[in-house]
This record gives structure tokens, C-alpha cells and sequence, in this order.
């Protein structure tokens, strides 16, 4: 009994242990050793619990302290990712620093706070920043430019967009710095920009190129989005192929209309002029009062001239139209649908086509999700054909994702494990019997009869009982009973003697003892 509670003692304080132990979390993870030292000395300062995981690039706390300890380590300006930002300047003695130190502090903490910024994007894990500013010497007419060089860590792969991000998020911070001089390269090595500047025609092509992608993926996510509705989730495949136009037209109308004319200016102009031709004779007619009215000989010219100018103000438009690159030429629209899966008689799924009417339907919807236009060329085309997987493998092959436990998880069920076999083999091995030997009735065992200190015939529980309880008297009482063992003893030897002299006599004391017991 006193090792069975020992064991469940130390069973119990090991459960207790185990329950009331603090529950530890991740403060931070992917730390360098450099943050790793500083923050687990304001922690060792502070007297918080604390756990390495990851050869001390992970540190685990108790869940309910995280937030308090990250505000304050932040205070601290800590985890600072493995560089230095404009902290610097609040460590350093600036009064005998000379502009040489100041110069390098400056790209330090620049190439710091950059790394920073870039290492908070989604898909970077961590990044280095170098930068190379040259100085500008004295009389000197020429600059050199400023460039720059990355070192990403990142998850998975960057896409072109993501990467010119990065050089122009670069460039706008440092002065003078081009985007086309940022130099990128992965981890594994990979050159993502090579830094000595592109072909304008190149990153045209590429934007494009982007754009056109990002046309076709919006339609597709919509007519999926549809799909997913009618046909179920994952039955349906889409491919959207855009003919895009991105020629930049500006076109300019000037229409003249005649009808709409309006009196702009009139000039006007009048002349007479008249000539007499008599050949010089001088007569008695050509004297006389209203002579020139006569009908004498003689030439005679008069001609008048009148002249009259309009100019007239014709109503003119004048339009321009600009027609902005990204016009949509043609769409091309491919949907491939899978059927329908339903138990046959044998109790197995039998694949069973769609119909017309639904695929018709289906077409239908497609072309109002697209904006069909027929005049234009656009296609749409609605398979149906079956699929390689049926829908229940797709199911099973999502549902592995619910048991992909983490270490932490296996950890944890390994402990629940442990602890329930233990409540068990308890309760089998431990509980069960004393309850059974609680519960069973005491079966008495016979008892060896013997003489008592008065010669009589006693149970052996009976002299127990009567065993003084003192110590003192235990080897006194002990004399005496050897010296009454004897005496009986030699009684005992005594009325054996006597029997087998008389055994008659012996045979009918023992009849009355008995009748007296059953008269009794």
C-alpha cells in the first residue's frame, strides 16, 4: 500500500505539474544570433520563463505575457532583423565624430531601414541591402550615379511586378539613385534584375505583356466564380485568351457646314465716268445754251461701275478623339465542364455526361460574365468532358490537410497518450482490487486452539487478546507463560497417563461433557 501511493502521488504532481505549467508560444521566430542574445538578456533581466527552439532562432514564452513582451522589446528597439537603422545615431558620440564616421553611420543606418521596409513585404522573408554612393569631388563636372545591389530571401518566386517594386522602392529612398541600377539576387542565387539598365522597349513589352494577364485572370476568376455555383467547386476549367490592342490613336475631325453660313464682312464700291469728243470746230450750235443736249455731231462716253463684296463665316467643328491603348480586339473563351457522378446498381459511381440544355446555359452565362460581343469576333466554346479525378478523390485529397499535425501537436497527443495509459493501468491495477477487496466479505480461517493460563482449552486470537499491551511487561509476562507451559504440559502427560490406565472411565466423562453442551 505504501508504494501504490507513492505511485499515485508522483502520478498526480506530475499531471498538476502539467496542468498548471504556462502554456508556451512563439515570441519570435527566424531570429539572428545577434537578436537572439539581446533578447534573451532583457528577458533573463525581466525573470520570464523562456524556451530555444531552432538552435536558438526561435524563442518561445507564456502565451499570456507575448503582447506585454513585444512591446516592450520593442520599446528597446528589439529584434532589430540583423541590421542597424537610424538607431545608430542614438548610441553614438556625434561631438568627436568626424564626417567620415558620420558618412558611414548614414549608409549603415540607410541600408538598415531599407532592409527593414523590404523584409515586411509578404512574400520576403529577410533582405540585405548594399548601396554605393560615390562623393562628389571637387571641380568636377561628371557624376558618377548611385547603385545599388539586394540580397532577398524569399518564398517561392517573385513575379516581375514584385520585383520592380522592390528597385523602385529602392530608388525613391536614396538620392539620385535610378531604378535600373538596383541589382536583385536571391537567395539560391538567382539574378532577378541585373542592375546596368533595360530597354525601354523591354519594360514596355514586359508591362504589356502584364496587363494582358491581368485582363485575362479577372475574366477567368469571374466565369470560375460563376461555375463553382452551378457545377460545384473544382469541376470546371477555364482558359480566357485576350486579344488586346495597345495602340495609343489620337484622331482630330474638322467638318465645315454651308448651311450654317454668316455675313462676316461687305465692301462696297461705285464708279461713273463720261467722255465728250467734238474733233475741235467751234460753231454757232456748239455756242448756244443747251447745246450738249442736242443732237449735234460729235462722240460722247458715259459708263458707270458698281462693285460689291461679302464675305462670308462658314460654321466649322473641330473634334479630337483619343483612343487610350487597351481596347479589347477579340475574346477567346474555353470552358471544359465535367459531368455529373451518380451510384449505380452495383453500388459504384457511374459518370453520367450533362446535356445540351445545360451546357447551352452554361454558354450563356459565360458570354454575359465576358461581355460577348459578336461583332467583334469574340468565341466562347462549353466541353463537356470527364475529368481524370472523380470528385470524391478531390475531396479526400483536401480532407489530408486536416490531419497535418505540427510537432508541437504530435508532442502534445504523445503526453495525452502517456497520461491516459496511466489513469488505466491504475484503475486495472490499483483501484480495482482495493475496491474488490472493500467490497468481498472477510472469510475467517480457522484458528489453532491452545492452552490457556487456567489449563482450559482456548483460541489462539483469545490469548492474543489477552496479551498485556505494556512493553514493560512483555518479558515477565513471557517467564510466566513458559513456567505455565510446563506445569500444563506435565498435566497434560499426566491425564494422557490416566486415560490409558482407564478408558472406560476417560470414554464416559467425555459422554457427559457432551450431553451437557447438547442440553445446552
Amino acid at each position: 500500500m505504501g508504494a501504490v501511493a507513492a505511485i499515485l502521488i508522483g502520478v498526480f504532481a506530475f499531471i498538476i505539474l502539467r496542468v498548471t505549467a504556462p502554456q508556451m508560444t512563439t515570441l519570435y521566430n527566424e531570429l539572428t544570433l545577434e537578436d537572439s542574445a539581446a533578447v534573451l538578456s532583457q528577458l533573463e533581466s525581466q525573470g520570464v520563463q523562456f524556451e530555444l527552439k531552432r538552435e536558438g532562432s526561435t524563442i518561445l514564452v507564456p502565451r499570456e505575457q507575448v503582447a506585454r513582451l513585444r512591446m516592450q522589446l520593442a520599446a528597446e528597439g528589439l529584434p532589430t532583423g540583423g541590421s542597424i537603422g537610424y538607431e545608430i545615431f542614438d548610441k553614438t558620440d556625434t561631438l568627436g565624430a568626424t564626417s567620415f564616421v558620420q558618412n558611414i553611420n548614414h549608409l549603415r543606418a540607410m541600408e538598415g531601414e531599407l532592409s527593414r521596409t523590404i523584409g515586411t513585404l509578404d512574400r520576403i522573408r529577410s533582405a540585405r541591402v548594399h548601396l554605393v554612393i560615390p562623393e562628389r569631388q571637387l571641380f568636377q563636372r561628371d557624376r558618377r550615379p548611385p547603385s545599388a545591389s539586394i540580397v532577398l530571401n524569399v518564398r517561392g518566386a517573385l513575379g516581375p511586378g514584385e520585383i520592380r517594386a522592390v528597385q523602385h522602392l529602392v530608388a525613391t529612398a536614396v538620392d539620385g539613385l535610378d531604378p535600373d541600377r538596383v541589382s536583385i539576387v536571391d537567395e539560391s542565387g538567382r539574378l532577378l534584375a541585373s542592375g546596368v539598365g533595360t530597354d525601354e522597349d523591354g519594360m514596355v513589352s514586359a508591362s504589356l505583356q502584364e496587363r494582358t494577364v491581368a485582363v485575362e485572370s479577372r475574366l477567368r476568376n469571374q466565369i470560375e466564380e460563376i461555375l463553382n455555383s452551378v457545377v460545384g467547386p473544382g469541376r470546371a476549367r477555364v482558359r480566357v485568351n485576350a486579344d488586346i490592342d495597345y495602340n495609343r490613336l489620337t484622331e482630330t475631325t474638322e467638318t465645315f457646314d454651308p448651311d450654317g453660313q454668316v455675313v462676316r464682312s461687305t465692301q462696297s464700291k461705285e464708279e461713273a465716268s463720261s467722255a465728250v469728243s467734238r474733233n475741235g470746230q467751234v460753231t454757232v450750235a456748239n455756242q448756244l445754251p443747251n447745246a450738249e443736249d442736242g443732237g449735234g455731231a460729235g462722240d460722247r462716253d458715259t459708263s458707270n461701275l458698281v462693285e460689291e463684296i461679302v464675305n462670308y463665316e462658314i460654321s466649322r467643328s473641330t473634334r479630337t478623339e483619343v483612343i487610350e491603348a487597351g481596347q479589347v480586339h477579340r475574346l477567346s473563351v474555353a470552358v471544359l465542364v465535367d459531368g455529373t457522378y451518380e451510384p449505380d446498381d452495383d453500388g459504384k459511381v457511374a459518370y453520367i455526361p450533362r446535356n445540351q440544355e445545360t451546357l447551352d446555359r452554361i454558354a450563356v452565362l459565360v458570354r454575359s460574365a465576358v461581355g460577348f460581343d459578336e461583332n467583334r469576333g469574340d468565341v466562347v466554346e462549353v466541353v463537356n468532358l470527364q475529368f481524370a479525378l472523380p470528385p470524391q478523390d478531390d475531396m479526400l485529397a483536401e480532407g489530408d490537410s486536416l490531419f497535418d499535425f505540427t510537432r508541437d501537436d504530435i508532442v502534445r497527443f504523445a503526453e495525452l497518450g502517456v497520461l491516459s495509459l496511466i489513469a488505466i493501468l491504475l484503475l486495472l491495477f490499483v483501484v480495482r482490487p482495493l475496491l474488490r477487496r472493500i467490497v468481498t466479505p472477510e472469510e475467517k480461517q480457522p484458528q489453532e486452539l491452545m492452552i490457556g493460563p487456567d489449563g482450559t482449552l482456548v483460541a489462539e486470537t483469545e490469548v492474543a487478546r489477552e496479551e498485556d499491551p505494556e512493553d514493560e511487561f512483555v518479558i515477565e509476562w513471557l517467564e510466566q507463560a513458559k513456567q505455565e507451559g510446563a506445569m500444563q504440559a506435565s498435566s497434560i502427560s499426566k491425564v494422557g497417563e490416566m486415560i490409558k490406565d482407564h478408558p472406560g472411565e476417560a470414554v464416559t466423562i467425555v459422554r457427559g461433557w457432551l450431553d451437557e453442551q447438547a442440553a445446552a
